[in-house]
């Protein structure tokens, strides 16, 4: 249980956070009206980011989860949006990619990821299902050796950029868990429509997808046969990487704050002097340490996939406790917290996607709690390091 980093992993994170602090903190408010962040993802892919959930024979590193955490900290501590974009390439569709499509298809997409030529989206939310994953409506009809996709995905990001879409949907119309499955769509493509149709407090823009008869080689249907819950297993690496964006975020409010408190003065001190400040940020400080052993545990679960339920706990804990970081920081900073010009604002923003994407606290809840109901041993219990 030791989660000392490499000198590898060290010195890559090093070059990370150099870039980040040099080039992404000075213009990260300018994303705040939802341009997307281009200079920014060009220099991730020249320092080889963009890459890391990329296998190496199709010109990535195949990276590890625990990496890719390590590197979405350190983006997350200056610029949300440029996480988020990095997310989506380093995140759940690459590696559902690289994990169940064809070779054609392989050969075709991961390269150009791992150069940040081509940006991808993942389509899970509908308009009238979200956490419901079972319940989509979206479905996809084999016709010999085509699909026909029919059916409307809403809050996507990156849909007007998208060189390809990575689509949860029904197949077939098989009701319930077991019709799930997933599809891969080019952008562009006869019939596929995005328009943005919401901008969102932290930043970015986000669309509603109509595939209407969308016309598909039968290969572009990557997960059919207990397709659910494959994808589900794939979609626990998110939940070890949207809180590792919403724990830079939290660093970085915890580091705004401390700055701010050396250098504000008040009633002829620095405001860092008093006893009462000092506390809330040894607070914050012990939050991110908790969240951060949670966290990297669950990131090295697992070989190709996380842990589901060590996963749950690390995005419950970790989203919950960078809203209660960066509020404090705005707290800290008074009037001037409130305002765009100020870091922490921009964070706080950041942090409240955390427990809406990915799975919602309330829905990780269940599984943990359902686990601990069903599954523990009662003549055992839990054994110390909290397993079983």
């Amino acid at each position: 249980m030791d989660f000392k980093i490499s000198e590898e992993q060290r010195a890559f994170v090093d070059t990370v956070r150099k870039v980040c602090q040099k080039e992404f903190a000075p213009r990260a408010i300018k994303y705040l009206d939802g341009t997307w962040p281009a200079e920014n993802m060009q220099r991730l892919a020249e320092i080889g980011v963009l890459g890391m959930a990329v296998p190496q024979e199709y010109g990535g590193s195949g990276l590890s989860i625990l990496d890719t955490v390590l590197v979405l900290e350190e983006i997350g501590k200056v610029c949300y949006v440029t996480a988020m974009a990095a997310l989506g390439e380093v995140g759940t569709q690459t590696r559902v990619i690289a994990t169940y499509a064809p070779e054609s298809i392989k050969q075709k997409i991961l390269p150009r990821v791992a150069t940040g030529e081509a940006i991808l989206a993942i389509c899970m939310t509908e308009p009238d299902a979200g956490t419901d994953v079972p319940n989509y409506r979206t479905n996809c009809e084999t016709r010999g050796d085509r699909v026909i996709l029919k059916g409307v995905k809403t809050l996507i990001s990156r849909a007007d950029i998208a060189e390809m879409f990575v689509v949860f949907t029904r197949v077939n119309n098989v009701p319930g868990a077991a019709g799930i499955g997933c599809v891969l769509v080019p952008g562009g493509i006869k019939g596929l429509s995005a328009k943005a149709s919401f901008h969102t407090m932290g930043g970015e823009n986000l669309s509603e997808v109509v595939f209407d008869d969308v016309e598909l080689p039968l290969e572009n249907l990557v997960l059919r046969d207990n397709g659910m819950k494959r994808l589900l297993s794939a979609f626990n690496t998110q939940r070890c990487l949207n809180p590792a964006i919403c724990l830079g975020l939290a660093e970085g409010a915890l580091e705004e704050a401390v700055r701010y408190m050396r250098d504000r003065p008040a009633f002829g001190r620095k405001i860092g002097d008093f006893q009462g400040l000092r506390w809330k940020v040894a607070d914050m400080y012990i939050q991110i340490e908790a969240a951060r052993g949670l966290l990297y545990r669950a990131a090295v679960s697992g070989d190709q996939f996380p842990d589901p339920t060590l996963a749950a706990m690390a995005k419950i804990y970790t989203n919950e406790m960078s809203i209660r970081v960066t509020s404090e920081a705005i707290q800290i900073h008074g009037g001037y917290g409130f305002t765009d010009e100020f870091a922490v604002s921009r964070f706080f923003r950041g942090t409240r996607y955390g427990s809406l994407g990915g799975g919602t606290t309330e829905t990780l809840r269940n599984l943990v709690g359902k686990k601990l109901v069903e599954q523990m041993d009662l003549a055992t219990g839990m054994l110390g390091m909290g397993v079983f």
